[in-house]
């Protein structure tokens, strides 16, 4: 297996490794382009990156020679098969397949080959269906999972225990980050299958270019969540390359609750959208609270730094810019 002298456990700093090749997996979605962009912010002046068409994560072969060949010192896994609950419920196959190969080639090849460092990111759903809220990282696999995405939830859980499994083994220094809702650019911003926060920007905007009356949305807007800007996840990834080094996964959120209600009446301002807000309370709310505890990454040091109205005026822009049609 792989070199001992190049895969210890190390305790230099990652800021210290500008001029070392980092591999960002996944560069072009909505985690990677914001890892990508904080990366080059910092003067990290050797990222390799790859698209899907130069670079097949699912084939095994094709991962081994591009490790053989580049040998990236760090590596950051932001590549991933992601959609909604539909998509979940009809492509199951799809979801744990793909996210199981791309993963395990990703880390196999990058312990094979020496890299130094690397960082697996996931998501909040790996946790139990009635976890305790807010969600600690110890709920992890103490009850049965969401049924609509148990598939990507239970690829990401074996992508958390591969990274401790290989540091157990080989001493090597594999960590993994599980981001709270994320929004930003490069979003999903499609009518039918993106998130809440997304999908109302759209319809605020929308509605604001047809001059409608009002905008009517699903629920009471009583249920709590959380939101994290993907420029906040791209400086906590930086923070635990360079402060991390543990066998647990670490949550990372904001730790700020906001209701359906304020995100769609802020929505509404960002956006400019003069008419009513109208609630349909005869349409399910969905689970009424989903808040992260991330008091451990907090406690490291790191706390994030983009209020949600920043946020979402941020993001906004972007939409206009790229997907307004």
């Amino acid at each position: 297996m792989g070199s001992q002298d190049n895969n210890a456990l190390s305790s230099n700093s990652f800021l210290d490794y500008k001029y070392a090749k980092v591999f960002v997996a996944g560069h072009r979605g909505l985690v990677g382009a914001a890892i990508v962009r904080k990366l080059t912010q910092l003067g990290f002046t050797n990222l390799v990156l790859r698209s899907h068409a130069q670079l097949d994560l699912t084939r095994q072969s094709d991962v081994e020679a591009f490790f053989a060949s580049e040998k990236p010192e760090f590596v950051i896994v932001a590549a991933a098969k992601v959609g909604g609950i539909h998509a979940n419920n009809t492509y199951p196959a799809d979801f744990i397949g793909i996210n199981l190969q791309i993963q395990t080639n990703v880390i196999d090849s990058a312990y094979r080959n020496g890299a130094k460092k690397l960082l697996f990111l996931g998501s909040s759903c790996i946790y139990p269906k009635f976890a305790p809220q807010p969600i600690p990282e110890d709920a992890l696999l103490t009850g049965p999972l969401e049924p609509t995405n148990e598939w990507y939830a239970i690829a990401k859980i074996a992508g958390i225990k591969m990274c401790q499994a290989y540091r157990i083994q080989y001493k090597w220094d594999a960590i993994s980050g599980m981001p709270t809702n994320l929004y930003g650019p490069y979003d999903n911003f499609h009518p039918e299958n993106s998130h809440v926060l997304p999908a109302l920007m759209r319809r605020f905007h929308e509605a604001k270019v047809k001059g409608a009356k009002e905008v009517v949305v699903w629920g009471t807007g009583s249920p709590l969540r959380e939101f994290l800007h993907v420029d906040d996840l791209a400086d906590a990834v930086v923070f635990m390359m360079e402060k991390y080094s543990g066998l647990q996964h670490l949550n990372v959120g904001s730790g700020k609750e906001v209701t359906i209600k304020e995100l769609a009446e802020l929505m509404k301002e960002v956006v400019g959208f003069e008419g009513d807000l109208v609630w349909d309370s005869t349409k399910p709310d969905g689970t009424p609270r989903k808040l992260m505890d991330s008091s451990t990454l907090a406690s490291l040091g790191w706390t994030p730094k983009v209020s949600l109205k920043d946020g979402l005026v941020d993001t906004y822009k972007w939409y206009l810019e790229n997907v307004n049609l």
